[in-house]
């Protein structure tokens, strides 16, 4: 199974794009933060990962505010055929109350 649940802001976003198909796209770049527990000992944990929100998602990514934090669901896949780059493909989101605490699944 490929699933990814990530609590992150929005860091970048770029502007709402079409493919050749059609397909609306916004790409842009998730910034997350938090403590995590790795064999018993307490871990900061920090890192940017590259996004992507295509269909129906794009329109609602490209409006959300920067800066918020948000839970997004989605998967992994490499940026393209010939990449070993990975980008986290959105297919669904919601904004977190700011005093909600971020993790990572």
């Amino acid at each position: 199974m490929n699933e990814l649940l990530l609590v992150a802001s929005i860091a970048e976003r770029d502007t709402l794009r079409y493919t050749p198909a059609g397909i609306p796209i916004v790409s842009g770049t998730l910034q997350h933060g938090s403590q995590q527990t790795e064999a018993g000992i307490a871990r900061q944990v920090e890192f940017e990962i590259s996004a992507l929100a295509a269909g129906d998602i794009s329109g609602r990514f490209a409006d959300a505010e920067l800066g918020a934090v948000h839970r997004f669901k989605g998967f992994l896949a490499r940026k393209n055929r010939n990449s070993k780059a990975l980008v986290f493909h959105i297919i669904d989101f919601n904004r977190l109350d700011t005093g909600a605490s971020n993790g990572i699944r």
